[in-house]
């Protein structure tokens, strides 16, 4: 699942690091959901939202197809 995490992490100036410390995950959690290989649930998803002042919209949204392919909003 692509999302916009590491865009919005960069423009508060966290570091991976200081993004993990600050939801509660280790830096390989952020690294994983950045890169699209791992998803957050929801609670963690809000948390990250919080911490990057960003909407769930903003950095996870997924829009769905009409074929029922998932694509993500850009």
């Amino acid at each position: 699942m692509e999302n916009q995490l590491k865009i919005a992490r960069v423009k508060v100036n966290l570091t991976q690091q200081q993004l993990a410390e600050k939801v509660g995950v280790t830096r390989q959690t952020i690294s994983l959901i950045e890169k699209g290989k791992y998803n957050p649930t929801l609670k963690l998803c809000l948390k990250i939202c919080y911490t990057v002042n960003k909407s769930l919209d903003e950095i996870f949204w997924v829009e769905k197809e009409s074929n029922n392919d998932v694509i993500t909003k850009n």
